[in-house]
């Protein structure tokens, strides 16, 4: 009978170190992945390894969540904040935001993209003159250049479709061209897309995406197909493109809450990261909301802090029947390595 006791003694044991060998290689992604320590409001992420300083930055919409002024004040006036990974994405440390301003006064930038091409970094950010208190304003795409991700230099604003574009998404063809796609709110709040060789001179744009209204694409190649994103503003859309022009609708991802801390009601404008075979979708969700558009103001005209800060989050995708899958309730292995 003791070699039985001795027997379930190693098997447990055993078991147990399993256990403990299978938590230290999965890599578990904090919930919420970032918090802007300042204001709060951090949105719209975009994630970018920073080849001179080695180690991964996210790059975001640093909404003004602490300040309580009327109505969307606190979306507007907002810098491009920075957040810095050293250890694969594990923690997030705030480093400051970006001087951009290129004409006087208190302006507002939204949404950066930005891509590498022949080691420098170009960003194309969504730009409107001043501060305003409710929706509205000219928008424009600027885009700026930098070999090192902290001095810009501006180099325009983008002549597209209208004077309402904002949410650029870049992707370059396989012929080295390269296309960006963003919203035009002047046309229903639908995606279009324009073609460049050089990134500075853009085609005649022409409508990707129609439909119900939307914003924020993000395109990303993966297992063999180009997808896109949009959000609907109650999850994300997902496309499916074999040639980056004929988008075939998939469903959405993101559309309800997790059990995760902070990640309700659902996930809003993504970044997409594909890094060893590997999917990640970075995103921001308002974990105070009972649904994303949920924004009463109270009788000031002010809406109250906990509708209006928001949370950075990180899931997996997977490629499964045909179409990609988001699974954030369950375990995954979250890890960037270095580039």
């Amino acid at each position: 009978m003791k070699y039985l006791y001795i027997i379930c003694f190693c098997f447990l044991l055993t078991s147990e170190s399993l256990v403990s060998l299978f938590a230290q290689s999965v890599h578990v992604a904090p919930a919420p992945l970032y918090r802007d320590p300042v204001t709060d409001g951090a949105a719209d992420p975009v994630v970018v390894w920073n080849h001179v300083d080695k180690c991964w930055w996210m790059l975001y919409t640093q909404r003004r969540a602490n300040l309580d002024a009327a109505d969307v004040a606190y979306c507007y006036g907002t810098q491009i904040g920075v957040a810095e990974s050293t250890d694969h994405g594990q923690t997030w440390v705030y480093r400051g935001t970006l001087d951009l301003e290129f004409e006087k006064g208190h302006n507002t930038f939204w949404a950066p993209e930005v891509v590498c091409q022949n080691g420098k970094y170009h960003m194309f950010v969504s730009y409107i003159q001043g501060v305003r208190n409710h929706w509205g304003g000219t928008a424009y795409i600027a885009h700026y250049v930098s070999s090192n991700l902290w001095d810009w230099k501006y180099e325009g604003l983008l002549n597209l479709s209208s004077g309402a574009v904002i949410d650029a998404a870049l992707c370059q063809k396989s012929d080295g061209k390269w296309l960006i796609w963003y919203k035009d709110e002047s046309s229903g709040a639908h995606t279009f897309v324009a073609e460049s060789s050089d990134l500075y001179n853009w085609s005649k744009p022409k409508l990707a995406i129609g439909g119900d209204a939307h914003e924020g694409p993000n395109i990303f190649y993966f297992s063999g197909y180009y997808w896109m994103l949009t959000d609907e503003w109650r999850g994300l859309r997902l496309y499916k493109s074999e040639d980056l022009e004929h988008w075939e609708k998939q469903g959405l991802i993101l559309d309800g809450p997790s059990s995760r801390p902070e990640d309700k009601p659902s996930g809003a404008h993504a970044d997409v990261l594909v890094v060893a075979n590997r999917a990640y979708v970075f995103y921001f969700t308002h974990p105070g909301r009972k649904s994303h558009t949920e924004s009463p103001i109270d009788s000031n005209g002010v809406l109250p802090y906990e509708l209006r800060r928001s949370s950075i989050q990180v899931a997996p995708l997977i490629y499964q029947d045909g179409t990609l899958v988001c699974d954030r309730n369950g375990d995954f292995d979250f890890y960037l390595p270095s580039e």
